[in-house]
């Protein structure tokens, strides 16, 4: 992806259909374009080890297998996977000549109708998060399970995921995370692991291990006309194939860092009496740790990013000691 391709984007006549304006919002893997009606994701050409993004083909598998996996929960949302196509030095959305990139497509919603715009509001009821749960709850009930995806709760891939963790922000101590701060976590968590085998392997012969979504926070939610929860980690198995704990603990750690323990804790107990999972709470510290970890990691991801402004990073290095600093306060509780 170069930056012409994204100042070609920012353009009202680039897309396959009349806008009035093109707004963008960026994370450490893609581009959102907001065009009133429709939103266009268009995926950073990065390579993370875990994630990658590196060609174009892959870019085109990972489109398309964002549509599907996205339809389990909100299917209304994703609209297809469609070319960028360029001719005589123009760009367009699903037009003539040659494709150089690809898009998601989707519905746009209102963003005051995003759930973590909505938390800042104090507009989040506990009905809402508690229909949340019976959506998971019921989501979980029906995901695929055994096999390959049953790997994802294995003690050998729960300590890939973190020794992962720890490699991956060892850049960053000093900068959005303490030594002391790694070193307690990484310890603690070390210790958790290596003492909780039996817990981890009843897990899986219980069949708590599912095809999940991935990446359920406030920030892939949306209460609108309907609960629409989106944006599922379509690029490695590894992330989706996990624990229901570990996907509980990511909304419920999320509601924690926006100050909304009380709407934490009835979402954690909605979902117990759906699910009839009580084992899942002694879980919940370990995978909250996790959670808080993966956030704290990936925001620092963007302090490497040369599209995002000087500005934008000095509020990223605060948001993601924000995230080690919950992840701490987790990993003392195990």
């Amino acid at each position: 992806m170069s930056l012409d391709i994204l100042n070609e984007m920012l353009k009202p006549e680039t897309y396959d259909e009349q806008v009035s304006y093109v707004k963008v919002v960026q994370t450490h893997i893609s581009w959102v374009f907001l065009t009133g009606k429709h939103a266009y994701k268009v995926k950073k050409p990065v390579n993370f080890g875990f994630l990658d993004y590196s060609t174009l083909e892959r870019r085109k598998y990972f489109c398309e297998q964002e549509v599907v996996l996205n339809s389990r929960l909100s299917k209304e949302l994703y609209l297809g996977a469609l070319p960028i196509t360029e001719k005589g030095g123009k760009l367009k959305v699903n037009g003539e000549g040659k494709i150089v990139e690809y898009t998601v497509k989707m519905k746009e919603l209102p963003s005051e109708t995003l759930m973590s715009n909505l938390l800042k509001e104090n507009k989040v009821s506990r009905s809402e998060v508690q229909r949340i749960a019976k959506i998971l709850s019921d989501f979980h009930s029906r995901a695929l399970t055994g096999g390959e995806v049953n790997e994802g709760g294995s003690i050998r891939t729960i300590k890939f995921n973190w020794d992962e963790n720890f490699e991956q922000t060892k850049e960053f101590v000093g900068a959005t995370i303490e030594k002391e701060e790694f070193d307690e976590i990484k310890r603690k968590v070390n210790s958790y692991i290596n003492s909780n085998a039996e817990l981890f392997e009843r897990r899986i012969r219980n069949g708590r291990i599912r095809d999940c979504h991935g990446d359920v926070h406030s920030g892939s939610i949306f209460i609108a006309d309907k609960i629409y929860i989106f944006d599922c980690i379509e690029f490695n198995t590894r992330f989706r194939y996990s624990d229901v704990a570990a996907e509980v603990a990511f909304l419920s750690m999320d509601l924690d860092y926006h100050k909304k323990e009380d709407l934490s804790q009835h979402f954690v107990k909605s979902y117990v009496n759906y699910s009839s999972d009580e084992e899942l709470l002694k879980l919940l510290p370990f995978y909250k740790c996790y959670r808080a970890y993966v956030r704290g990691k990936v925001t620092s991801f963007m302090l490497n990013d040369k599209s995002i402004s000087l500005e934008e990073k000095t509020k990223v290095k605060d948001v993601a000691s924000k995230y080690f600093k919950l992840s701490l306060s987790y990993a003392k509780e195990l």
